[in-house]
């Protein structure tokens, strides 16, 4: 199962968040030797774990965490132009490429190199979706040399556009074209009967429906208050007209706090 969350929902999802961050750290710190940070709790996470960071996130059976990627648009602050522009020769900023990064299979799943190649192949179907879905047309990432075959085993390969380093160590930064038969040829090699949330809405098109749905809510409540003043103002009539029938003239209506005042 894929699931797509953004980093502001990540607290609805407290064991799946948990077992991901714990993951990232087995993998980055511990397998791979980075030097990242890890907090107390034995998570690994960074300042681009933000609320706008878009996960792509394998669910195993057990509800825990069996792969992810993080997912964020270049137009704001990204690791790639951060730390990696002397490979870029500037900056990449653009509403249609994407940023990836921490793609992770988890180093507590069973069945080996076969079971990482699906779950590597199910995240990178769910990063297709996605960019399909928000019109993106490029992925950008920096990542190390053996990550290149990884990615060709799943169907979609980056073309690399630039190198830094040897062997092993090796650093690449590739761009994903995507495209309608880049998802097919992942479709060819993703595990059968793989199940896949809805992605959801970008999250600038949320707060625009927050913002519209706000904006019919004061429409209703100006809409009541408005009709409220309206019936009060009719029923004042009425009772002025009332009050003239009877024989009095409006000045000799006495209100009910200046009846209060003289009784006491």
């Amino acid at each position: 199962m894929i699931r797509f969350i953004y980093g502001n929902d990540l607290t609805t999802s407290p064991l799946l968040a948990e077992t991901m961050f714990r993951d990232r750290a087995g993998q980055f710190r511990t397998r791979l030797n980075w030097d990242v940070r890890v907090d107390p709790n034995g998570w690994e996470r960074d300042q681009y774990d933000g609320p706008d960071a878009l996960y792509c996130v394998y669910v195993l059976p057990d509800g825990t965490h069996g792969g992810s990627g993080r997912l964020m648009p270049t137009t704001g602050r990204t690791m790639l132009n951060d730390h990696f522009s002397h490979l870029m020769g500037g900056e990449i900023t653009s509403p249609l490429i994407w940023e990836s990064t921490r793609f992770c299979v988890s180093p507590r799943i069973a069945g080996g190199a076969a079971a990482g190649a699906r779950i590597s192949t199910a995240l990178m179907l769910a990063g297709c979706e996605v960019a399909l879905r928000f019109g993106l047309t490029h992925y950008a990432a920096v990542f190390d040399a053996p990550m290149r075959r990884i990615y060709r085993s799943t169907g979609w390969a980056p073309e690399i556009v630039a190198e830094d380093g040897k062997g092993r160590d090796k650093l690449c930064l590739g761009l994903w074209e995507v495209s309608q038969d880049a998802r097919a040829a992942i479709l060819a090699k993703a595990p059968e009967g793989l199940e896949l949330e809805p992605v959801p809405a970008p999250l600038a098109g949320r707060r625009a429906l927050a913002q519209a749905r706000g904006d019919i809510d004061r429409a209703r409540i100006e809409g009541k208050l408005r009709a409220g003043l309206a019936a009060e103002a009719a029923a004042q009539d009425a009772a002025g007209d009332a009050t003239q029938a009877a024989g009095f003239a409006p000045s000799n209506v006495v209100p009910m706090q200046a009846r209060a005042a003289r009784a006491a």
